[in-house]
C-alpha cells in the first residue's frame, strides 16, 4: 500500500506542476514509455515555421557570414571557451562580480537553454539558473518529460549586472563570441532562447519576444525557438500558458527528430 500512495503522490505533483504552468487538463505519465505521450496532454498546438523573416530578422546566410558572429577556432571546446574566459576583464561587469556563469548540463545536449545574464543567485554559486527563475526553468523542462541534466543551459552574459538589471549593449557585444562558441560546441538539436536578450542576441534582430515566440527558425544549422524567461513568469504568472505552448513545440519538434537522450 505504501508503494501505491507514494506512486499516487508523485502523479498528483504532476498534475499540479501542469496546472501550474497553464496546462487545462493532462493526462499522467506512466513509466518511461509515457514520456512521449506528454507532448499530446493538451489539445495540439500547431508548430508554425515563420512564412517568412520575421521583422528585423536576420537570414541564415547572413549570420554565417558576420565575421562577428564566428563559432571560434576548429576543435574548439568548452573547457577551451572557459579558459578563454578566466579572470575576464573585457566590459565593466567584472568589477562587480562574484563569480564568472560559464553555463551547466550535458555537453552533447539535444536543446539548448541561452538565457540574459545571471542574477544574485547564479552569481554566488557560479551556476546558471539556480534562483527563483532557475527552479521554475526545471518545472518547465520537466512539464514536457525531459529532465534537467540532459540540456545545457548558459547566458549571454556571463556575469551578473549589478542589481539585476538589464545586460547593456557594450557588455553583449564584449560577452556574446562566448556564447556562439557553446552553441557551435555543443551543437543542439534546438536552442530555446529565454527572454529577449537572449533571442534578439542570436537571432540579431531587434523585435520583441512577444512576436518572436510561438514559432521555430533556422539559426546555424540549428531550429531555435523563443519564449518568455522564467523571471517574467515570476512577474507574470498569466503567461506560463504562452511558455507551455512554446515547449510543446520544442517538444514536438524532438520527437519528430530523434531520441532526446541519444
Amino acid at each position: 500500500m505504501t508503494g501505491k500512495k507514494e506512486l499516487g503522490q508523485q502523479l498528483l505533483e504532476h498534475l499540479k506542476l501542469y496546472r501550474d504552468l497553464g496546462a487545462r487538463w493532462v493526462r499522467p505519465p506512466q513509466a518511461r514509455k509515457a514520456q512521449r505521450a506528454v507532448a499530446s496532454a493538451v489539445p495540439s498546438v500547431r508548430m508554425v515555421p515563420a512564412s517568412g523573416p520575421a521583422p528585423g530578422f536576420v537570414s541564415q546566410k547572413s549570420l554565417d557570414d558576420s565575421p562577428a558572429l564566428q563559432a571560434g577556432p576548429s576543435g574548439d571546446s568548452l573547457d577551451a571557451i572557459l579558459a578563454d574566459l578566466k579572470d575576464c576583464r573585457r566590459c565593466k561587469l567584472a568589477p562587480t562580480r562574484r563569480n564568472i556563469v560559464f553555463g551547466s548540463g550535458n555537453p552533447k545536449a539535444a536543446l539548448m537553454f541561452v538565457g540574459e545574464a545571471p542574477g544574485a543567485d547564479e552569481d554566488e554559486q557560479g551556476l546558471p539558473f539556480v534562483g527563483r527563475a532557475g527552479q521554475l526553468l526545471t518545472k518547465i523542462i520537466e512539464s514536457v518529460g525531459i529532465d534537467r541534466k540532459d540540456v545545457f543551459i548558459c547566458n549571454i552574459v556571463k556575469c551578473r549586472p549589478p542589481g539585476n538589471r538589464n545586460p547593456e549593449k557594450d557588455e553583449i557585444e564584449a560577452c556574446r563570441e562566448f556564447v556562439f562558441r557553446q552553441v557551435a560546441v555543443v551543437n543542439p538539436r534546438i536552442i530555446c532562447a529565454l527572454g529577449a536578450f537572449g533571442a534578439q542576441t542570436l537571432l540579431q534582430t531587434t523585435e520583441q519576444i512577444g512576436k518572436l515566440r510561438g514559432r521555430l527558425y533556422d539559426y546555424r544549422g540549428v531550429k531555435l525557438a523563443a519564449t518568455f524567461h522564467p523571471a517574467y513568469l515570476l512577474r507574470n504568472p498569466y503567461e506560463k500558458r504562452k511558455v507551455w505552448e512554446d515547449m510543446r513545440i520544442i517538444r514536438q519538434y524532438l520527437d519528430s527528430t530523434t531520441s532526446i537522450n541519444e
